[in-house]
């Protein structure tokens, strides 16, 4: 892995880097829990967990996949007892979706889990790595 990483731009290692973070932790989770979230679910719940109570229309817009796929996603949520979906007071035809209970408890110990990822890397790479890593990451890059 670290010998393609060399001949990759930055575009290319954020994005692998990415994707081998949300792996390593969906793994990290689904090896501890009895529900299997998968990293779009996850992509929602944090919409979620950030903002609440939701729109659907609007998580769909956050997450930039498909309105379909979102409602689909949105779904499995509430079957694996992990979201609610209410009826908007003002609005008839929108819907507001909201964690339960359950649904926070599974986001807060997936924190957790991150957190432990986070050290991990620490340990790896420096912890004054890290920090400088996330500062330019919410630095505004102006694109």
């Amino acid at each position: 892995m670290i010998d393609i990483l060399h001949h990759l731009d930055l575009i290319d290692l954020i994005g692998e880097r990415h994707v081998q973070l949300r792996h390593l932790t969906e793994k990290g989770w689904n090896e501890q829990s009895d529900i299997n979230i998968s990293t779009s679910e996850w992509f929602i719940l944090t919409r979620i967990f950030q903002k609440q109570p939701v729109t659907i229309s609007g998580v769909a817009k956050q997450v930039d996949i498909s309105r379909q796929a979102s409602h689909k996603l949105i779904k499995q949520l509430k079957e694996k007892g992990l979201v609610e979906i209410q009826n908007m007071e003002h609005n008839k035809k929108e819907k507001s979706i909201k964690l339960t209970v359950l649904g926070l408890e599974c986001y807060e110990k997936n924190q957790f889990l991150k957190a432990e990822l986070e050290s991990k890397i620490a340990e790896k790479i420096g912890l004054e790595q890290v920090k400088v890593l996330k500062e330019i990451l919410k630095l505004d890059w102006g694109v």
